[in-house]
């Protein structure tokens, strides 16, 4: 299991290159059963790990361009009437495949945003009355600029939460990026990427995670996080109890990638910022990332018991 894992790491490593952290963050989420928020500037290869994800794991993959005049039929689908047949026939939209990429998903209205809200949290959305349920495993990756770029909506906190993680690439280092101007096109190397598992391997391992052990001792340190989030003053407000779900699922999920069989501290801390940084707001405005440096408050301020 820990060589596939391994095995599409570094597979994933030879496009994006330089950011092994970014890409075990991404499949843990992936793992975890979880959906994937990309949040960076333009051209640093959020849409190419996108792709990249969709390709390794063997998924239908569909992008949704997200654009200001953008309407939720645009997502979801539309019925269309049929004269012959005296009756209307539902066309599904992008929504309707395994993997979504939700690109620039920010420059949408909140109208737009909104279609995704109930095929994120329950795999279905409802049209004209009627539920369909989405394709399974379903997953969306979502790419944002950052919210003080011209033409952006901020995500209500209601969609943000949906998200399970949130990541940002950022710049290569050095020799990374000295590889990527000296070698080829990433786009044109992704067409040769072959897939590493099948729909059904790809079931398991997710069906794995939940088997993966944790300590009354870790389920402690989860709970000190979220009451110190609660009842510190740095905190607008605190972490709600599926953020400790989800915290505890993408610490499993890490814990399997790192071929174990149960969690350690070290899999909380390393999901922790990707995990909370999002749901986090303090209470005077530090600045674009607080976030994440709220998670790493957390971090520092909490001890292990």
């Amino acid at each position: 299991m820990k060589r596939l894992l391994d095995e599409i790491i570094t597979k994933a490593g030879d496009i994006i290159l330089g950011k092994e952290q970014v890409l075990r963050l991404a499949i843990t989420c992936v793992l975890a059963r979880g959906h994937l928020l990309i949040e960076d500037l333009p051209g640093v290869g959020k849409t190419t790990l996108a792709h990249l994800l969709g390709k390794l794991l063997g998924m239908q993959y569909q992008r949704i361009q997200f654009t200001s005049d953008m309407l939720p039929a645009d997502i979801i689908g539309v019925s269309i009437y049929d004269r012959e047949q005296e009756s209307f026939h539902f066309h599904p939209g992008p929504i309707f495949s395994q993997l979504v990429l939700a690109d620039e998903i920010n420059r949408a209205t909140p109208k737009a945003q909104s279609a995704l809200l109930e095929a994120m949290e329950e795999r279905q959305v409802t049209t004209d009355g009627e539920t369909r349920k989405l394709p399974h495993p379903f997953f969306v990756i979502a790419t944002q600029n950052p919210s003080y770029q011209i033409g952006t909506f901020p995500l209500p906190e209601s969609q943000l939460d949906r998200f399970l993680m949130r990541v940002q690439i950022g710049y290569p280092d050095t020799a990374s990026e000295r590889r990527l101007l000296a070698g080829r096109e990433r786009r044109e190397m992704l067409e040769s990427i072959t897939p590493c598992i099948d729909m059904q391997q790809l079931i398991s391992i997710q069906n794995q995670v939940d088997d993966i052990f944790v300590s009354d001792a870790l389920l402690d340190y989860c709970q000190a996080l979220l009451e110190f989030s609660r009842t510190s003053p740095r905190f607008h407000h605190g972490l709600s109890p599926r953020a400790g779900l989800a915290l505890l699922r993408n610490a499993r999920a890490w814990a399997l990638l790192e071929g174990r069989d149960k969690v350690l501290p070290e899999d909380i801390q390393a999901v922790l910022t990707a995990t909370v940084g999002h749901r986090l707001h303090s209470t005077s405005d530090t600045g674009v990332d607080e976030g994440d440096q709220l998670a790493h408050h957390l971090l520092e301020s909490v001890p292990i018991t």
